[in-house]
């Protein structure tokens, strides 16, 4: 039996890896705090619940679901859009419901990627920008971050060549690793960028209502001429806590939506109908909870911060996202520093390196992490004596 070169040559994903450990040390018997993944620990508000249950007893919500979605759910995926953004989509053509947006990501690939085609993406980025083009046949070129730039990449630093094979870009602000954000300047230069070169933008944006300190972060659909050239995906996952549901979206181009359909269409069967009411019931429902959950996620923020300072650690304040992107000391490895810090403390942060290449040198932490975890995993990392 051989495999696939592309199953093959695919790493393992990143989490899985980190999952691995952190059973491995609870079957030991340890206490773990794990800041690694940015899954909310905060529960799906009530209200949410509540349709849920009163769906999943229509029989109607028993049968397959279309792939599409329901027009109600497009419906309210256009409302929200209008009401967060001032930006209106038809909600027919302009917006596609996903089972959770990592779904979408990895699928765009196959509607404009062939074997040889190129996709540009940041470095360091969500590591399914680059695996999703990988599964097309494609490469990626990366695009370098780092802090100096503010995480963001020079659109003017793109090789001409790079810029005339590439078919995709992928964007990601509020950003995740890194918790950069970015303005609608920078938006309008990706815009230009895209029109100039005919490629495609993609813009993930599943943290735009994960923000502190009164920050509102924006959607490229503010830029004029956005729709000519791009999408933007997003989720209920992280606005509504909901991940574990798997319900997102993506909205703009309506030639891109399209191809994305019928890639779909042809794939998954859609999300459960009862799952689509509970998110309609999210749009429509208290919008007070986002303001509480973030309150919360603040504190533990600037107590994350606090820590990683003390050790000496370089930490830029986020203004949105659900991480901290910390800076170790020259030298220092960040698989290393994951490693040893989980062996002798119990304690789980991501390696900056999962990441990508300029991710090196950094751990990212995710603020999901309960009060007290949050500060018994600060007072294990203070007294380490590892760095």
């Amino acid at each position: 039996m051989k495999l696939a070169h592309r199953v093959e040559s695919l790493p393992p994903y990143l989490f899985t890896e980190i999952s691995k450990k952190i059973a491995a040390k609870r079957a030991a018997g340890e206490d773990v705090i794990t800041f690694a993944i940015g899954d909310p620990d905060l529960p799906t508000p009530k209200h949410i619940l509540d349709k849920l249950h009163a769906a999943a007893d229509d029989p109607a919500n028993h049968r397959y679901p279309e792939s599409e979605g329901l027009p109600a759910l497009r419906q309210s995926i256009a409302d929200w859009y209008d009401r967060r953004f001032e930006v209106k989509f038809d909600p027919l053509t302009e917006t596609l419901p996903l089972i959770g947006s990592k779904e979408g990501i990895a699928h765009m690939a196959l509607c404009f990627i062939d074997p040889g085609d190129v996709a540009l993406a940041p470095d360091p980025g969500y590591p399914v920008y680059e695996i999703g083009t990988m599964f097309a046949g494609g490469t990626t070129y990366s695009l370098k971050c780092t802090r100096e730039s503010g995480w963001k990449p020079d659109f003017d630093a793109i090789p001409a060549d790079v810029a005339a094979k590439a078919k995709m870009l992928w964007l990601n602000y509020p950003n995740n690793p890194t918790g950069a954000v970015a303005d609608l300047d920078f938006f309008e230069r990706a815009v230009a960028f895209a029109k100039k070169n005919d490629i495609a933008i993609c813009h993930d944006n599943p943290y735009c209502d994960v923000a502190y300190d009164g920050y509102k972060p924006v959607s490229i659909f503010q830029v004029p001429g956005a729709r000519d050239v791009a999408v933007e995906f997003n989720s209920w996952s992280k606005i509504y806590n909901m991940t574990g549901w798997r319900i997102g979206m993506v909205v703009g181009n309506s030639t891109m939506i399209d191809a994305l359909m019928r890639v779909k269409s042809n794939i998954d069967s859609g999300i459960p109908q009862a799952i689509q009411e509970m998110a309609m019931a999210a749009v429509y429902g208290p919008q007070d909870v986002v303001d509480e959950h973030n309150a919360i996620y603040q504190r533990r923020r600037d107590r994350i911060v606090e820590g990683l300072r003390s050790i000496g650690l370089t930490v830029d304040i986020p203004r949105a996202s659900l991480y901290v992107w910390a800076k170790l000391p020259d030298g220092v490895a960040s698989a290393d520093f994951a490693a040893r810090l989980i062996e002798d403390t119990a304690v789980v942060v991501t390696p900056g390196r999962g990441y990508g290449v300029n991710g090196e040198g950094y751990i990212r932490l995710s603020v999901t992490t309960p009060d007290d975890k949050v500060d018994e995993g600060m007072k294990r990392i203070a007294a380490w004596k590892g760095i």
